[in-house]
């Protein structure tokens, strides 16, 4: 029978690198609660983690139920996945591993934190790149990762990467694909910054009265150039996934499939065209491209994006590239 590590973050403040990316809601709790309310709601296993919990040692799993707050503390988690040592010294994970973890989200960010860590732990050097790495990776088949989400609500509107996958939100379900079903392999983005993409980007940003702000930057997917830099962007989208599919109604992306290997990139351009009765007029042009990579330099000094949710500003070149079947979910 299998170990089930079943892994929740701790607040934004003590979460990696910010990477809850949902504020004081990391664990779940209404966003601008007081800081003592969030941690005491950290310290206290959500019901769908004792629901998932107790339908895992109902099946004979030996359970544990492990808070991180800090990237150290994931890591903890992350080595019961290591395989036996190599010749060649590095760490890999165990394709035949009797562990298995879960991962408690509150939100895509979550997820990503700690997505991210496993190909920190797992990525090898480019210096001692081994001949059993697959030629268009730069890391292994990442572990599987059972996946429970904390707010059965987000199944409905809001498109979260769980709904987009169908995956089960239930937690007797959740367990039930953790020990009998199938890992789906999945394609990852990693960027040059240091972290990874699950479902997508979306670069631009609104006023405090929700109008566009126009911004300029070269966007390049392989050898197509979406924009030269000189074009005033109302956004760009980065997909891995759907979740950035559309924004306020306008069609960005129209095929995100985390399975296919490549990224889909496209940016949004306002148009200015005339009437034949002089009245001026504003369109959007939708320009788009898939490949294996994009890269975004930014002209303004800096450009508000969301990266799964989680905020940021791009102030210099950033690239993304795809890592074909890289990581995986556990499904029924």
């Amino acid at each position: 029978m299998y170990d089930v590590v079943l892994l929740t973050l701790g607040s934004e403040r003590d979460a990696p690198g910010g990477g809850c990316g949902s504020g004081e809601a990391c664990c779940g709790g209404a966003t601008g609660d007081a800081p003592e309310r969030a941690e005491e709601r950290c310290e206290t296993p959500r019901v769908p983690v004792l629901a998932c919990a107790d339908a895992l040692t109902a099946r004979g799993a030996r359970v544990e139920m492990v808070t991180a707050r800090s990237d150290a503390e994931i890591d903890e988690v992350l080595a019961r996945l290591d395989g036996p040592p190599r010749p060649d010294g590095l760490t890999w994970p165990d394709p035949d591993s009797k562990t298995r973890l879960v991962v408690a989200t509150a939100s895509d960010g979550q997820l990503r934190a700690v997505v991210r860590r496993l190909v920190r732990r797992y990525a090898p050097p480019p210096s001692r790149r081994p001949a059993d790495l697959p030629g268009n990776r730069t890391v292994p088949d990442l572990p599987p990762v059972g996946v429970l989400p904390l707010d059965p609500a987000r199944g409905g509107g809001h498109r979260d990467l769980a709904a987009q996958l169908g995956l089960p939100r239930d937690p007797a379900a959740v367990a039930a694909a953790v020990l009998d079903g199938a890992p789906r392999r999945l394609d990852l983005l990693r960027n040059d910054g240091g972290s990874v993409t699950l479902d997508g980007a979306l670069l631009g940003a609104a006023d405090d009265a929700g109008r566009p702000l126009h911004w300029r930057g070269r966007v390049e997917v392989d050898d197509a150039v979406l924009s030269a830099g000189d074009d005033p962007l109302l956004a760009c989208a980065i997909g891995n996934a759907g979740g950035y599919a559309r924004l306020d109604g306008l069609p960005l992306l129209t095929a995100g499939d985390p399975t296919d290997g490549v990224v889909e990139v496209a940016v949004a351009v306002p148009v200015v065209t005339r009437s034949a009765l002089g009245r001026k007029r504003v369109r959007f042009e939708v320009r788009r491209a898939r490949g294996r990579a994009v890269a975004v330099i930014p002209r303004d000094e800096r450009v508000p994006y969301l990266d799964d949710g989680v905020e940021g500003e791009l102030s210099r070149k950033r690239s993304w590239w795809t890592e074909p079947g890289a990581w995986a979910v556990w499904t029924a």
